[in-house]
């Protein structure tokens, strides 16, 4: 009903204006005198303003949003720049852009605002940028640009659509962790490590040249006497550290957290140079395999750049169903922030046929646990299942109590 009032609202308007200028000419015209023909010569520039307004296209602009790259991490700013061209010198009185935004953006704390009033009078090429402060996380489109103009009268008031879409990607903020292995398994994992300092120094199987870089410790002595050269001992290698983690989709107030925490982690191990794996179950089931590498990372902080909050199961009821990761020799970690005794039974299930298993609970800032949280961690701990509680802020600190071995 809105749209079909408009095209008879524009020539209503337009009907008014004709009729001012008829009633201001035949005032002149039967009142006479200075003062009549005044008020109609004062009235006329602007009904002719107004007259060629309305005939005035407004698919001569030109406009183009500059965005510095398409990839970002949740809590930085944005600037974006909007640049106007045109052809003509018609003279517009004002100009209301607005770009449009997707509403997690629209939202969100703005410095400049997205809608601005720009007076571009004769100009042919104008410009104006506004910034966003901290970008949610997500996949975010830039639709449309909304604009408006009309006259001083507000007579003839004209609105046009650019349609120009652009897109960014907003992933998680992450914490530099130092990742440390909860355990120490020589037989886990499928590659050996290629970091010497996961050699096993307990463990030697044979003797070998000096090379540079080996220890003064690994010197074999009565091998080096018998010899005449300087050998070392060839020690057994560690494979590598092989981690699934599944996280809790269910809705929760700090399910930012649990993305920020878990993408933390997941980017720690791979640095570490061991492999991960991941399992999330939002909106759809998804689950990366156990890789390692640069592509990898990638893949996972796109996932968690559009991952929601809309698990239809709750945690307890995805260990339980969700068992393909049970029959893999791995470290598994869960990530939730709710705990429940349902969830430490079937976690504790799982720790019987993997051995232990690590929860980490995340917290916010300075919350502290409830009692009855204390009573199900130590429930966890007589269930072979670790907790671990995580603040937010505080997310370096999570492996701070973890030794090497």
């Amino acid at each position: 009903m809105k749209k079909l009032w408009i095209p008879f609202k524009k020539v209503w308007r337009f009907v008014i204006l004709l009729f001012l200028i008829v009633l201001t000419f035949s005032y002149a015209m039967f009142q006479g005198g200075f003062v009549s023909w005044f008020l109609f010569y004062s009235f006329l520039p602007f009904a002719l303003y107004c007259i060629s307004l309305a005939f005035y296209s407004l698919n001569e602009l030109e406009i183009t949003r500059e965005i510095p790259k398409t990839d970002y991490n949740a809590g930085e700013s944005l600037k974006v720049s909007i640049n106007v061209k045109r052809n003509s010198n018609f003279p517009i009185f004002y100009l209301l852009i607005e770009d449009q935004l997707d509403e997690t953006l629209k939202f969100s704390q703005q410095k400049k605002k997205a809608k601005t009033l720009v007076l571009p009078g004769f100009k042919k090429e104008f410009s104006y940028e506004y910034i966003i402060d901290e970008l949610p996380r997500g996949e975010h489109l830039f639709h449309s640009f909304i604009v408006r103009t009309g006259d001083l009268l507000g007579l003839v008031e004209k609105e046009k659509v650019h349609q120009i879409e652009s897109k960014i990607i907003v992933y998680p903020a992450y914490t530099e962790l130092l990742y440390r292995p909860f355990e120490t398994h020589f037989d886990q994992g499928m590659t050996a490590s290629r970091e010497r300092v996961q050699r096993d120094t307990t463990l030697a199987i044979g003797v070998r040249d000096y090379q540079p870089g080996d220890r003064f410790s690994w010197i074999n002595w009565k091998a080096t006497a018998r010899r005449n050269e300087i050998m070392t001992k060839e020690f057994e290698q560690r494979q590598s550290h092989d981690v699934f983690v599944v996280m809790d989709c269910v809705p929760d107030k700090h399910f930012e957290a649990i993305v920020s925490f878990t993408a933390s982690l997941l980017r720690a191990v791979l640095k570490k140079g061991a492999q991960i794996g991941l399992l999330t179950i939002s909106r759809e089931r998804v689950s990366f395999p156990i890789r390692g590498g640069e592509n990898q990372l990638q893949q996972l902080f796109y996932h968690f750049a559009k991952i929601e909050a809309k698990s239809p199961s709750s945690f307890e009821k995805v260990l339980e169903t969700e068992g393909m990761f049970v029959q893999q020799t791995v470290s598994i970690l869960l990530v939730t922030a709710q705990l429940t005794k349902p969830l430490i039974e079937k976690a504790g299930f799982l720790g019987q046929r993997k051995g232990k298993i690590t929860l980490f609970l995340i917290k916010g800032e300075k919350e502290a646990p409830t009692q009855n949280e204390r009573s199900l961690i130590a429930l966890a701990n007589a269930r072979n299942v670790r907790v671990l509680m995580v603040h937010e802020g505080e997310f370096a600190s999570a492996f701070s109590e973890v030794n090497l071995r």
